[in-house]
């Protein structure tokens, strides 16, 4: 499994601490540093089931800046929203973890990063 995670929030450190506890085996992917593609989130967004603006953090600047709270969503809507959150990647919803079984998951709690673990 891959967790994309920013160091800096308490949610992914949370997440990682819980990780290593269960002894799984996972790959860190600080995504601000290693931006992931509008190809790799459509395929997140594909996997998590969610659209993008569902993953989106409108509170950050950059989406105050960029008047996202006014842009649609909707289909039309779509590419402008993940061309957004490649080009601002502080604006995606964190930490994701991509898990082996081809699923995906938003892990802000401990039940939601426990449910990527084998049983």
């Amino acid at each position: 499994m891959e967790i994309w995670i920013n160091p800096a929030c308490s949610k992914c450190r949370g997440a990682l601490t819980i990780l290593d506890a269960e002894g799984a085996e996972y790959t860190v992917r600080r995504y601000l540093d290693d931006v992931p593609s509008e190809d790799e989130i459509r395929d997140v967004l594909g996997r998590l089931g969610l659209e993008p603006w569902d993953i989106t953090r409108t509170q950050e600047a950059d989406a105050k800046e960029l008047g996202l709270k006014e842009w649609p969503r909707d289909a039309t809507a779509r590419d402008r929203w993940i061309t957004a959150l490649a080009t601002h990647p502080k604006l995606i919803q964190r930490p994701i973890i991509t898990a082996d079984d081809g699923t995906a998951v938003v892990a802000r709690t401990e039940d939601a990063v426990r449910g990527t673990l084998p049983n």
